[in-house]
């Protein structure tokens, strides 16, 4: 469902497509210059057209799009992967540069970490020595 509109932000787009979560993020990444535009960084009121080639980094990795259509509003994912085409070379797939964050649950493993109360008395019992 691309819109006729002729002119639309960088940030707006990457928002809408779902490449960020919020249009904030999606402009601090232009800010910060991890969108280019034929290499050059691009700020967030570029206007984009179709058939440009953005190259975009996010968390979790490296994107090559290439604008098929425009969206002015945010739509859901099914919607949205219509309107872009993901050219991003396939060596620059295979590279995981960190596990993300789904993965790490807050808890820590069960018996590691600190000692408990008795494990502590334990080793304080093996490491102390009496003295006569």
């Amino acid at each position: 469902m691309a819109t006729t509109k002729e002119k639309l932000r960088i940030d707006k787009y990457l928002w809408a497509i779902r490449l960020f979560k919020t249009r904030s993020q999606a402009a601090d990444a232009c800010d910060k210059g991890k969108v280019k535009l034929h290499g050059e960084n691009v700020k967030a009121a570029k206007t984009i057209n179709l058939g440009d080639e953005f190259e975009v980094k996010t968390e979790a990795r490296k994107w090559v799009i290439k604008v098929t259509g425009l969206l002015e509003k945010r739509v859901a994912y099914p919607e949205a992967i219509k309107n872009y085409e993901d050219i991003t070379p396939p060596e620059e797939l295979d590279v995981v540069k960190f596990q993300p964050s789904s993965f790490n649950t807050g808890k820590r493993l069960s018996k590691v970490g600190r000692p408990t109360k008795r494990n502590r008395r334990d080793i304080e019992g093996f490491t102390s020595f009496e003295q006569d």
